[in-house]
């Protein structure tokens, strides 16, 4: 049984119901998974139901089966401040953070820009709030003619640079994107710089898949490090690497899709020996239907997921556990574009998963972390409270 596995997937953005702050960040009635479900004229989600989505306290447009269930299910409570990725998949980890990274909504401080002009030796376009696809639409052709990179940012703490492959090269924008991490700290951190490279003509400019992620590190060890140092391997795909800057990271899987994400997933799932903690990130909820409010492309996403999921179960080995999550809500039916302040689901399966049993609420995201340490019997003592003995009938640590 010391082979086993855990696999953490993050259905990025998928809340279920507006947390009771929520309107302190303006997000009252957003319940991303049923207002979405509410748009399409609702959907069949049978395998995500079988492991108890519908059984979830304040889901209400998913059934929960009378029989038949082979999950335990129960939703988290972000206890950190924000609503953002970097702060939801810390949270889970064990790093909660008192303090949200700042925000610029109204762009940009002129001491940074400036700044930020010196060092990469160019002007700059835009610094403003924006929709990526919005902003390369309005200010493309503009950058073409100057050369001068886009800057824009969101509700997110993010300093986020487009620029067309044909003007600067990818990997000069990677050194942009990398002289703005080095600017962007103290009294101006921001959790990530992200670089947006994208391609086309005026009228079909579209970005690409090269996206790259410069995170704000860690500021202290949490379960990933404790992982490590108890001889357990952690495995990130999609976005992990980029979210904890590469730290308490073993090996570091990239994917330019959900679709993507889940053919690595049933890689790992494959040939993954030993102690592992596979952690995936699907990004395409959030990134392309929650923040460009498209209810009809999330509902696809999540029947995709559905799909995918006997596969996915039928990988699994005696004694691995996976566990559905999100990290934040980013409700696609509501007038904002941004992510919304929500309770995320926990849905557990496994050969050793006691189905059918109701975890509640948890009152921090560190919880799945904790419990992540006690399955592999590794010594941590940060936030949260391990959920283990709740729903897995075997201790398979080092013990």
């Amino acid at each position: 049984m010391g082979a086993s596995r855990f696999c953490v997937v993050v259905l990025d953005s998928l809340g279920i119901g507006a947390l009771p702050d929520a309107g302190l960040y303006g997000d009252e009635g957003s319940h991303t998974l049923d207002n979405t479900l509410d748009a399409v004229g609702g959907m069949d989600l049978p395998n995500l139901s079988a492991l108890g989505l519908g059984c979830i306290a304040g889901v209400e447009r998913v059934p929960c089966p009378c029989r038949g269930l082979v999950g335990a299910y129960g939703r988290m409570a972000p206890r950190s401040k924000g609503k953002d990725t970097i702060t939801g998949h810390w949270e889970m980890m064990g790093i909660i953070l008192e303090k949200p990274f700042r925000t610029f909504p109204g762009g940009f401080p002129p001491e940074i820009i400036s700044r930020f002009e010196r060092r990469i030796g160019r002007k700059v376009l835009g610094n403003v709030a924006a929709s990526g696809t919005e902003i390369i639409a309005r200010l493309g052709e503009e950058h073409l003619r100057t050369g001068f990179p886009i800057v824009y940012t969101s509700a997110d703490s993010v300093f986020q640079v487009a620029a067309h492959e044909g003007a600067i090269p990818v990997d000069e924008l990677y050194q942009i994107c990398a002289a703005a991490r080095e600017i962007l700290v103290g009294d101006y951190l921001v959790g990530r710089v992200i670089a947006r490279p994208f391609v086309g003509k005026p009228g079909s400019f579209r970005r690409t898949e090269r996206r790259k992620d410069f995170s704000y590190p860690p500021p202290e060890p949490g379960v990933l490090h404790a992982l490590q140092a108890g001889g357990v391997q952690v495995v990130g795909i999609g976005k992990i690497g980029d979210i904890f800057a590469g730290s308490g990271i073993d090996q570091v899987v990239k994917t330019g899709s959900n679709r993507e994400g889940i053919e690595e997933l049933l890689g790992a799932l494959q040939k993954v020996e030993g102690q592992a903690l596979i952690f995936i990130n699907l990004v395409d909820f959030d990134m392309l239907y929650g923040h460009r409010n498209d209810p009809g492309g999330y509902a696809r996403e999540l029947a995709a997921v559905d799909q995918a999921l006997p596969e996915i179960l039928a990988r699994l080995r005696e004694g691995d556990v996976l566990v559905f999550t999100a990290d934040h809500g980013c409700d696609p039916t509501t007038p904002s574009t941004d992510h919304s302040r929500e309770y995320v689901p926990v849905l557990v399966a496994g050969e050793k998963v006691r189905a059918g049993v109701d975890l509640g609420t948890m009152q921090t995201l560190a919880d799945l972390g904790a419990t992540v340490a006690d399955f592999f019997g590794v010594t941590y003592t940060g936030p949260g409270a391990s959920f283990l003995s709740r729903f897995f009938d075997v201790r398979v640590g080092n013990r």
